[in-house]
């Protein structure tokens, strides 16, 4: 008995044994609360979340990027959204778009790499409905003024990034949380099943 107590005492000297100090386990993070439209505005308060690279999706609000759409086009280099006052301040850098033969044409593409003078806008409110207790989705109606956005959100499981799965007011069908998880194929434009990817991921700092 005393050679065995003996040794475990020369174990935990050794830091070999875990002897109720034992610190090998991960910390305990707090998670934030994400379970309403009050909590998620208040994380997201002060922080900027940026899209760029392949977080940007080829068909955002469905609109296929590579092609010539006018005012409405989705050929994006960068998207930043900085997030006060419960509302969105939006700096939008377009990408170019090539050989395009005129609005609405198919055949041209999207050139990230060369960019036009950003485009700056501001949300006049931000409404976040339907919302998972963990934040794995949640419907959102952003009102611009002159257009609205409507879809369905997550947060990843670390809160690093938001995902935006957005749509022109009353231009889909599908895309509530009752449909399916964010990216589901449930979406419908102008009565045709949607198969593009019009997921908006957004790095979330600050």
């Amino acid at each position: 008995m005393k050679k065995t107590l003996w040794s475990a005492m020369m174990l935990c000297t050794l830091g070999l044994s875990g002897c109720g100090d034992d610190t090998t386990d991960p910390p305990v993070v707090n998670q934030p609360k994400l379970d309403s439209q009050s909590n998620i505005l208040a994380f997201l308060e002060g922080k900027t979340l940026v899209m760029e690279g392949d977080n940007i999706p080829s068909h955002p609000l469905s609109l296929d990027e590579d092609i010539n759409w006018g005012s409405a086009s989705q050929c994006f280099q960068k998207v930043s959204i900085a997030v006060g006052g419960n509302n969105f301040h939006v700096s939008s850098v377009p990408g170019t778009i090539l050989n395009s033969a005129g609005v609405g044409q198919p055949g041209s593409t999207c050139d990230h790499a060369t960019a036009q003078n950003a485009l700056v806008f501001d949300s006049k409110a931000v409404t976040l409905s339907n919302i998972a207790a963990d934040g794995s989705c949640f419907e959102v109606l952003v009102d611009y003024g002159s257009f609205k956005q409507e879809g369905r959100a997550k947060f990843s499981e670390d809160t690093k990034t938001l995902s935006m799965e957005l749509y022109f007011e009353a231009k889909a069908t599908g895309w509530h949380c009752a449909d399916g998880a964010v990216g589901a194929k449930t979406v419908s434009t102008s009565g045709q099943p949607f198969t593009g990817n019009a997921v908006q991921v957004y790095a979330i700092s600050g």
